[in-house]
């Protein structure tokens, strides 16, 4: 039967012998791996590649369509939050009358996305897929309980924490399973399956956060996840867990070393402190430290920089960013050494995978300046646009880049042959570059609807375009022969795929402190400048609390300078957007494609 055969063409004489299974459905039973071929095959290789490795023996097209299927209702639970979410964020921090401090949200969750991808694709490499999906959701869920209880800004902050860790690690979760699972050219499609349920969220999310706020409060709006989110994951971790239990049944798991030393000759159960030692050893843990912490000391000092009395001339502050600049350096440096290293030094050597990762960097950096954070308020209060308007056209950014995403990807695939994503991302960047240009047309009063969203169509199938081709090339450049020198190709897509990821979550956070370093610098001045003597002393409340600023009634002088305000600082940032574009648009000119000229690279199940 068709729907027996493994998914990409797995070959009946790697996998051994077929047989019938009780439901009539043919089988393949895997031979077990020898004795001298698991030790020849595991030595350098962690035991979560190994266990999605025996996983990937055993997928027939019926079970990877369920697991597929679990990938789409989980991207599409996440998806849905994440719209009613951000349609709910403003009015909650507005809540403790600290809107000003939404760049800093922002800021935290760019932070934590940045320093846990690497750290949850190890994780999944040595621990192993299912697992670590089940931390992230458990991560997502405290998040959720503790931002629906905060009872102050700093515990939503806190809470982000935990959120973003959970929710950014299933988003490099879902691409290192297809990955896994997918050759080169479908995987250009399959990797837009979780950005798929933008199509529809985008639509919905803000209604339905409308009627949170008319008929409830913000905080259910976070509540309702804790029991949602468990529930979609339910059909993708079954399948895993069926799969893992089979592939153990069969001998085609090896036995876990995460916790054991591999020299060890005696099956003596290691001391706790070895153990931890190992665990250490095998997560990288120096690299992720030199990583995160040196992330973590360039990109907080941003936030502070506006609330800082002497700015850029504080101490604290420039020694905060040296240090971090100085980890980081020493980053590369351990790498090279590291036994495990976090991301293998091959990596880095590429000239292909340091552009994509530098332009998906500056894209996105771009794109939170311009429009995150404060778009969606912008639209509240200077255009006196409602929730049901406002969301759906701040979000129209995700769903202009999901249509072209697949449209790329779908394109890429009908060709075949040798890719070349370079076209798709000089063509990209130039959409972007016109729809910044187009954004600063529309920062006037009287604008139409339609011609925001037509700026954030162009705005999002730019970013698309260049998203999917960028992570195309970059995977390339990991699972390339003349990078990785013979090793196993799964080692190193997972972590390739979470650096690319990471600095975009990187230029994400450095947009947010620039957004809000400027937003801070310039709304109060302006506020105190514009408004009328008797609403002089408001000016903190309104700064504080967009439910403030819109209580004004609309075409009042208090509205007015309020507006004014707005929209005066907004191009500001458009213009300072316009010109981090010019270094997206040199990158993705200026690359070459080294790893995939005269090859045809295919890597994952097959």
């Amino acid at each position: 039967m068709a729907d027996s055969q493994p998914l990409l063409g797995n070959r009946a004489d790697d996998y051994g012998s077929t047989t019938a299974g009780e439901d009539g459905i043919i089988e393949r039973i895997p031979t077990p791996l020898g004795a001298e071929e698991e030790e020849e095959r595991g030595e350098d290789i962690q035991d979560g590649v190994l266990r999605i490795e025996a996983v990937s023996r055993l997928w027939t097209k019926r079970g990877l369509m369920i697991a597929y299927l679990g990938i789409f209702f989980m991207a599409f639970t996440t998806s849905l939050e994440g719209q009613v979410t951000y349609s709910l964020s403003a009015f909650a921090v507005s809540s403790f009358n600290k809107h000003s401090l939404l760049s800093t949200v922002y800021v935290v969750q760019g932070v934590v996305n940045a320093v846990i991808k690497p750290p949850m694709a190890k994780i999944a490499d040595v621990f192993g897929r299912l697992e670590a999906f089940s931390i992230c959701i458990v991560l997502c869920v405290l998040g959720y309980i503790l931002m629906a209880a905060s009872r102050n800004v700093e515990t939503y902050a806190s809470a982000q924490i935990f959120y973003a860790a959970g929710f950014t690690g299933l988003q490099i979760l879902q691409q290192v399973f297809i990955a896994d699972t997918s050759d080169f050219l479908n995987r250009a499609l399959f990797s837009s399956l979780p950005d798929s349920p933008f199509l529809v969220t985008v639509w919905i999310g803000p209604a339905i956060a409308a009627l949170f706020l008319a008929k409830s409060t913000w905080r259910w709006g976070y509540a309702v996840w804790t029991i949602i989110l468990p529930l979609a994951f339910l059909p993708l971790g079954l399948s895993l867990l069926i799969n893992g239990r089979k592939a153990e049944k069969l001998g085609l798991v090896p036995k876990r070393r995460a916790m054991s030393t591999s020299s060890s000759a005696d099956n003596k159960k290691p001391s706790l402190s070895t153990a931890a030692r190992n665990l250490f050893q095998e997560l990288d843990g120096i690299g992720i430290l030199l990583f995160s912490l040196g992330l973590s000391l360039i990109l907080i000092p941003l936030t502070l920089v506006s609330r800082s009395k002497t700015g850029w001339h504080d101490p604290h502050i420039i020694l905060m960013i040296l240090s971090g600049i100085l980890l980081l350096v020493l980053f590369p440096l351990w790498e090279s050494h590291a036994p495990h290293p976090l991301l293998p030094l091959e990596l880095l050597k590429s000239r292909t995978f340091v552009a994509g990762c530098l332009l998906g960097f500056f894209y996105f950096a771009v794109f939170y300046i311009a429009v995150q954070p404060y778009l969606y308020s912008y639209l509240l209060v200077a255009l006196n646009l409602p929730v049901t308007s406002a969301g759906p056209i701040t979000q129209t950014f995700s769903f202009a880049s999901t249509i072209a995403a697949i449209a790329a990807s779908l394109v890429i695939k009908r060709l075949g042959g040798e890719p070349r994503p370079k076209p798709w991302i000089v063509f990209g960047a130039t959409i972007y570059t016109l729809a910044i240009l187009l954004l600063l047309h529309t920062r006037k009063r009287g604008v139409s609807e339609p011609v925001l969203y037509t700026a954030q169509m162009f705005l999002g199938a730019g970013a698309g375009l260049m998203h999917v081709a960028t992570q195309l090339v970059v995977q390339a450049a990991a699972s390339s022969s003349s990078n990785l020198k013979g090793r196993n190709r799964h080692q190193h897509v997972g972590v390739a795929t979470a650096a690319f990821l990471t600095l975009v979550q990187v230029g994400s956070a450095v947009g947010s402190a620039v957004s809000g370093a400027i937003w801070g610098r310039l709304i109060p001045g302006k506020l105190r400048e514009y408004l009328p003597e008797d609403a002089k002393g408001e000016a903190g409340k309104i700064y504080g609390s967009v439910r403030e600023a819109v209580s004004y009634p609309w075409g009042s002088p208090e509205r007015e300078a309020i507006a004014r305000s707005y929209q005066e600082t907004v191009e500001v940032l458009l213009w300072v957007a316009l010109g981090g574009k010019g270094v997206v648009g040199v990158v993705a000119v200026g690359w070459e494609e080294e790893g995939l000229k005269g090859k045809k690279v295919w890597f994952g199940c097959f």
